[in-house]
């Protein structure tokens, strides 16, 4: 078995590329999952898809066939030539994969270091992945071990200390343009966590900020949540003539604001489109300032600079928490373990058939029959518990008794904090 993560990201593609590779909605990433479980070298899949990356992180038997089943799916999809998405994409494999999994869940690989959305968004691909069927043990176990990861480098060093994400970054550009907010205006589009950050900042800053979106009930549920006020969704052609300021992050398939929508104003707009596909569609009018995902990379990279050293300890934690992960792998495998169980039950045959002669329960020339009787009832004893566990190692939930047997059968003080079950730190207490 072999992990295998493909990855299409802000460090190698552009906006067009990622916008044609993106899957917005849960349909779509139903879709793509299927498809790439039609490939007899693909066990598990995880589809990791966000306004920055789309991920495809997989467990197969041969990498190379995964890997072309793969572009070729991408191919499909996007119609971008496989010769250019094989020379974009970032390939990992195994350790490096795990590496790569445990650093984009920690933050490191994001656009902006620190910020805090990526791992709701990994745990978000995870849930649905596990929920349909597409994800098992092998990736279960990669993506829990992934979490720990993460939280062990923001409780450990400072990366997350002041939480940042595209949104907040956005916001900043808007204040860096526009000094005094307080009596502003502003509309957002959209009811996600991107559009929630938004509404937030700029709520602290002073802006009258007004929540739109296609369901009303969801708007106005986040208007109550950030102490903004609602506009219809029907009102859009009008308001975006009407607004100074203008934030979208929706899933919509295609662009919701359009040339035909955009009126010539006689005062400045600043629109922020931070959705991928993009909501905006606007090749005209030069009083509207429209900044994409892309062009905040400026107050990204100072962004890098400030984090640079929480960024290289956080670096070994990753280097530290791979190293660990494959190590208890290693510890996971049940066959050894069941080895384990018949010697001991063979040395406890051996060790009563001694004390049956020396205490003349039966004759020396009998031992070797005693012993052989022994092991019998014992190996008849074991039959069904070691079929069960045999069956039980392989479900997605199976660690916690791989768990309680190394407990049962080895020395605990081997078994890493993080991966024993819960009665046996408990008895450590």
């Amino acid at each position: 078995m072999h992990y295998l993560n493909i990855s299409f990201s802000h460090k190698n593609s552009t906006m067009e590329i990622r916008e044609k590779l993106s899957y917005p909605n849960d349909e779509n990433v139903y879709g793509c999952l299927k498809k790439l479980k039609e490939s007899e070298s693909i066990n598990e899949v995880i589809l990791i898809s966000t306004c920055n990356r789309m991920e495809v992180f997989c467990s197969c038997n041969d990498i190379e066939s995964a890997t072309r089943h793969i572009f070729q799916m991408l191919h499909n999809r996007s119609g971008i030539s496989k010769k250019e998405l094989q020379e974009r994409a970032d390939i990992f494999d195994d350790s490096m994969a795990i590496h790569h999994l445990f650093s984009v869940a920690s933050s490191l690989d994001s656009m902006v270091v620190g910020e805090t959305q990526i791992a709701g968004q990994l745990k978000d691909a995870f849930r649905f992945s596990l929920d349909n069927g597409y994800c098992g043990q092998k990736l279960s176990r990669a993506m829990h071990s992934a979490f720990k990861c993460a939280a062990n480098v923001r409780n450990q060093t400072n990366i997350s200390s002041k939480p940042v994400s595209i949104a907040s970054v956005a916001v900043s550009k808007l204040k860096a343009l526009l000094p005094d907010l307080s009596q502003k205006k502003a509309l957002v589009i959209g009811v996600g966590e991107m559009s929630e950050i938004t509404a937030k900042h700029l709520i602290s800053s002073g802006v009258d900020v007004y929540i739109m979106n296609r369901t009303k009930e969801n708007a106005v549920h986040l208007a109550e949540v950030c102490g903004a006020k609602v506009m219809d969704y029907s009102q859009l052609p009008h308001a975006v003539n009407q607004f100074e300021i203008l934030f979208t992050a929706t899933s919509a398939h295609e662009a919701i604001i359009t040339d035909v929508m955009i009126e010539v104003c006689d005062f400045e707009r600043y629109w922020f489109d931070l959705a991928l596909p993009r909501d905006i569609h606007c090749t005209k009018d030069e009083k509207i300032h429209l900044f994409v995902i892309d062009d905040l990379k400026t107050i990204v990279n100072e962004n890098m600079e400030c984090r640079e050293d929480s960024a290289k300890s956080s670096h070994a934690i990753i280097g530290r928490a791979v190293v660990a992960f494959f190590e208890w792998l290693n510890t996971l495998d049940i066959e050894p373990m069941i080895k384990e169980i018949y010697e001991k039950a063979y040395m406890s045959a051996s060790v009563e058939s001694k004390r049956a002669v020396s205490h003349g329960y039966i004759p020396k020339e009998y031992e070797l029959q005693a012993q052989k009787m022994c092991e019998q009832t014992l190996k008849r004893f074991l039959h069904d518990m070691i079929k069960k566990m045999r069956s039980v190692s392989q479900e997605a939930k199976s660690d916690t008794i791989t768990g309680t047997l190394q407990f049962l059968i080895q020395d605990e003080k081997n078994i890493p904090d993080q991966y024993k079950c819960e009665h046996m730190l408990k008895g450590q207490k």
